[in-house]
């Protein structure tokens, strides 16, 4: 197959990506509870220094690193809605660029080159209409953003495998070097992408080769990687510790005790599989019921599926059984398989979050027919079983498509009441609701303070509670005015969380609004409590 990409080639993956952002532009605005919380706030937070002023707005994620989140919220307010809409979903989309020339390289079948290409985009179409992938497209949950560095990380791999086994020391170093990069581009900007940096080094040793390429490819990966990581991730960590004496935080705060949170973990530990049998039947639980892993629902058969094929045709190649005639290179077998079996227990280990491997939707019709392809079966027998797999994957798929907002400007907008005097007044949040895109509506002058939530209660004892406590009670002694944001239909723990503060509602001057984006809200001047 010729390495160079024909113009059919390239108008065929342009149109794609014009494709998947019509779309996201017809979906609409995402609403989803993170885009409420924090991918909206978080940006916001750091281009208007505002870390210093408002405290635990958008709850743990209020530390989160905001970088990934600066080019939407940017574009979003620096152009029109569908303009940024139609790019996230065109980078969303360009997951099938790498899917493509990873088959297109790998596939073994007696057909034409023509043919051959023709399968490949099949295939990556294939990859994007997962379950989970279609609830993404449009959403900044970002998992189907980072795969595209994953994903190209894992082409560069697939392309130059030749070069890196056996080619110039120097060479294979570049190579892999930039392959490591991206993936560590990858983890700095999202850390849950953890899993897949050691699935890329597990990638580097099933390329085989002699010890010196071996040691090559991991040491220029893995360098590279840690650059990429750094400079995606390093400053912000750095500033973080210097704010909070946790360069994670909260998370992992048992081991670094800032006195800002608790001595705890932090991390959503809710998915986690903890018995032996339950992490071995992992995949089956939760493709019978999504809420083993996911707080997304869906319905999708296809990563059960290339759990249960890879071990059975991994188990059928380390006996010498598999088909001599594979539907899929075997050294690039080899490189998918590893990949993919050491980043997944990486995963169950760590997250078990699902849509964290949404990477593997997009994956499995590669891993499917490089499984199926080692098989000893007649070649007749692997392509009809090939055909009920897919028609099964995509008669079983079930998306449950996010609620979204129509697009219209600004991107984000909330019709709050008129804020008299801004410059003395003070806004308290409570509750679990995601308000953070509401505290960017508010005049820049007024400091937003989530005295309970996720991450803070008002009888935790944190440092950080004492000191909104000591912000609070300062700024009613200097004659300063409070408000209360709350959810409409969480007010009553709204009073609970004020009466530790000493504070009141004064419910008759309450009012109810609304934003462009979902939910009601609440907003109510506060009064000091006798």
């Amino acid at each position: 197959m010729p390495s160079r990409l024909t113009a059919r080639e390239y108008a065929f993956l342009g149109l794609g990506l014009l494709f998947w952002a019509g779309f996201v532009i017809l979906l609409g605005k995402d609403t989803s509870w993170d885009f409420r919380n924090y991918h909206w706030y978080g940006p916001y937070a750091l281009l208007n220094h505002r870390m210093g002023i408002d405290m635990a707005v958008a709850h743990q994620a209020s530390y989160y690193n905001p970088y990934l989140d600066i080019p939407f919220y940017w574009l979003a307010t620096h152009t029109r809605a569908w303009i940024v809409l139609g790019l996230l979903g065109a980078a969303q989309g360009a997951n099938m660029v790498p899917l493509y020339l990873m088959a297109r390289a790998s596939l073994r079948v007696n057909v034409s080159q023509a043919d051959i290409k023709l399968m490949a985009g099949a295939l990556s179409l294939l990859g994007l209409v997962g379950a989970l992938t279609l609830t993404e497209f449009g959403t900044t949950y970002y998992d189907n953003v980072m795969s595209v560095f994953i994903l190209s990380a894992l082409a560069i791999l697939v392309l130059k495998r030749d070069a890196l086994r056996q080619g110039p020391l120097g060479r294979a170093a570049l190579i892999a070097a930039a392959a490591g990069l991206l993936t560590g581009m990858a983890m700095g900007l999202k850390l849950p992408e953890m899993p897949f940096c050691i699935g890329f080094a597990a990638a580097l040793i099933a390329l085989g080769g002699d010890w010196k390429h071996q040691l090559v490819r991991l040491l220029a990966g893995g360098l590279a990687g840690v650059i990429g990581f750094a400079a995606f991730s390093g400053p912000w960590m750095l500033y973080i510790y210097h704010l909070t004496g946790n360069p994670l935080f909260p998370y992992f705060n048992e081991y670094w005790k800032s006195p800002l949170a608790l001595a705890a973990p932090y991390r959503d530990l809710r998915f986690v599989p903890g018995h032996f049998w339950r992490q071995i039947f992992f995949p089956i639980l939760f493709t019978l019921d999504w809420h083993v892993a996911d707080d997304l629902g869906f319905q999708d058969i296809r990563v059960l599926l290339v759990y249960l094929l890879v071990i059975a045709a991994g188990i059928v190649w380390l006996l010498k059984r598999e088909s001599r005639d594979a539907l899929i290179d075997k050294r690039v077998t080899a490189i998918l398989f590893a990949f993919s079996a050491v980043s997944y227990f990486a995963w169950l280990k760590f997250f078990a979050i699902y849509r964290y491997i949404i990477l593997y939707e997009m994956l499995a019709p590669l891993l499917i027919i490089a499984a199926v392809g080692l098989l000893p079966l007649s070649r007749k027998s692997r392509y009809l079983a090939l055909g009920g797999l897919c028609a099964a994957c995509l008669l079983t798929a079930r998306s449950d498509f996010l609620e979204r907002a129509p697009i219209e400007e600004p991107y984000v907008d909330a019709a709050l009441p008129p804020i008299p005097h801004p410059g003395k007044t003070m806004v308290v949040m409570t509750g679990d609701a995601p308000m953070g895109f509401i505290a960017t509506t508010l005049p820049p002058q007024i400091p937003v303070l989530r005295i309970d939530g996720w991450m803070v209660q008002p009888r935790d004892g944190t440092k950080m509670t004492k000191e909104m406590m000591r912000r609070v009670a300062g700024h009613l002694r200097a004659g300063g005015e409070l408000y209360l944001i709350a959810d409409a239909g969480d007010m009553g723990r709204a009073r609970d969380a004020l009466a530790d503060y000493r504070l009141a509602i004064r419910w008759p001057e309450c009012q109810q609004f609304d934003t462009n984006l979902i939910g009601t809200y609440q907003w109510c001047p506060l009064a000091r409590k006798s």
